[in-house]
């Protein structure tokens, strides 16, 4: 009997469900976690409902991230006229929720559909620790992951009559994935390869298709770029060459996806060999399809964006130097990494009698069941220490519970006015107090080290609990000044220099 339309996908929403319990269960105790970029954002949402500009907490433009997450927060902000932090358990619930949920109806449009296999891939998605991480913090991942699901489906409903209305759509949707993350040209890269590879539109179709994709999907981001460029003279923030040769990279990515699949950090040595299995496989599978003419299906789309992203990143980390690859950054692709390398099981399956089929079976969901198994243990043992220490960030209790942040809270006209305020972190600064600091100097632009050495009268706040090795450090600093201390913690200290050069 033919299901209905609202129930056939019932069993997606029911672990939609889940996965947002799964995140209020994680944010309970201390809200969200708190990092860097979370003040950039909701700072500059804050600002942009506010005044309708897209100012940070330090006064300066949003330049290094793109402008649609903090609007998307904006918007949420202006409706709810909740305090975006004190929402963010919310709306990362709902984001994860909406997750899970097209990631259930794009496997429910395989051309192999098993409802057992639907499950684990829901399961392995709600157990994810990395998801888990990146849904339990403000950040723009958790609205990118969903704009790459809903790329997926709306690519796919492209696909099926090839009209003009769906590219727009889809494009559109690339477009504002874009301006959510840089990554997201990512998108238009294995959107652009499938339209090449696409073997049911002509070479004419295919041609204008690709050019109004392209055209399309770049356009925000374009725009994006020449506003920060008009408001800061950087297109994306100040950039440095990158350090970390591709090798390296690749271990970092292997070493990520042996902690999602529940291997032990012994498998460590054999990151490379696993990363660059993985994503030729994926490449092989891609290549098999297009040379036999079944490029045109949702899991191909799928396993093309987990193919041009697993091999974009570490390319990019080996020219552009960001933040050690870490499950953060590589996130956007789990969900496509999980579906592309099993949803063949279901087309071999397929092609079997019902006795192989249990024969065959068997083994794959048993790998799965262990493997959830161990990232479930995972799961439980960060949700044991963050029961009680909190989301580890600026809202866990080591910022709670700390003496220094409630001097800082009732001690905000201790400093002269006119003098600046430097210190080691300035959104921290900002998140506790509602003050404004400037950043210390990164140690590798020689010209703003100068200029701060220049300065003859400043305060230093300085948090003995955070590492920041790309700026210049309090032993760098009292090495050529003399640093009055005027206030210490446990946590750190406020001083005081008054131009008494050593």
């Amino acid at each position: 009997m033919k299901r209905h339309p609202y129930l056939k996908n019932l069993d997606s929403f029911i672990a939609a469900i889940i996965g947002f319990i799964a995140i209020h269960i994680y944010t309970m105790y201390s809200g969200v976690g708190i990092s860097p970029d979370s003040i950039m954002y909701a700072s500059t949402a804050k600002s942009i409902c506010a005044h309708g500009s897209l100012i940070t907490f330090n006064g300066t433009p949003l330049v290094f991230f793109p402008v649609f997450y903090p609007f998307f927060l904006s918007v949420i902000l202006f409706i709810s006229r909740v305090d975006t932090i004190t929402a963010a358990p919310v709306i990362n619930g709902l984001l994860f929720a909406g997750v899970i949920f097209t990631s259930g109806v794009i496997i429910s449009k395989f051309k192999s559909y098993s409802p057992i296999y639907k499950w684990l891939i829901l399961i392995g998605i709600i157990l994810s620790p990395g998801l888990l991480e990146i849904y339990t913090y403000l950040w723009s991942e958790t609205l990118f992951i969903l704009e790459i699901m809903l790329f997926v489906l709306a690519y796919y409903n492209y696909m099926q009559k090839h009209t003009m209305a769906n590219l727009i759509i889809v494009s559109v949707l690339v477009a504002i994935s874009c301006i959510t993350r840089y990554a997201g040209v990512t998108l238009i890269g294995a959107g652009g390869l499938m339209l090449l590879l696409d073997n049911q539109l002509v070479i004419r179709k295919k041609i204008a298709h690709v050019l109004i994709f392209g055209f399309i999907s770049i356009s925000l981001l374009i725009g994006n770029l020449i506003l920060n460029r008009l408001s800061t003279g950087l297109s994306t923030g100040t950039r440095e060459p990158a350090v970390t040769p591709l090798s390296k990279n690749l271990y970092y990515s292997g070493n990520v996806m042996c902690d999602w699949m529940g291997l032990p950090q012994s498998a460590y040595p054999y990151s490379i060999l696993i990363v660059c299995a993985l994503l030729l496989f994926l490449v092989a599978i891609i290549v098999w399809r297009a040379c036999t003419g079944k490029i045109n299906s949702i899991e191909n789309i799928v396993i093309m964006f987990a193919a041009f992203y697993g091999i974009f990143i570490p390319v990019l980390a080996s020219v552009s130097r960001f933040e050690t690859l870490n499950s953060r950054l590589l996130s956007p692709m789990f969900v496509c990494l999980l579906i592309g390398l099993t949803c063949w099981v279901p087309d071999i399956l397929r092609g079997v009698k019902l006795k192989k089929q249990i024969v065959f079976a068997i083994p794959f969901v048993l790998l799965m069941l262990f493997s959830e198994y161990s990232i479930a243990m995972t799961d439980y043992q960060r949700y044991d220490d963050e029961n009680d220490y909190g989301v580890p960030g600026y809202s866990d209790d080591d910022w709670n519970k700390s003496q220094f942040v409630p001097f800082l809270k009732s001690h905000k006209n201790i400093y002269k006015a006119g003098v600046p305020i430097y210190t080691d972190a300035d959104e921290a600064v900002y998140f506790f107090t509602g003050s404004t600091s400037k950043l210390l100097p990164h140690r590798y632009f020689k010209n703003t080290v100068d200029q701060f050495f220049g300065v003859k009268h400043y305060y230093l706040i300085w948090f003995n609990n955070l590492n920041n090795p790309e700026l210049i450090g309090l032993q760098d600093i009292v090495k050529r000044e003399k640093l009055q201390l005027l206030y210490q913690f446990p946590e750190g200290g406020v001083y005081e220099y008054m131009g008494n050069s050593k």
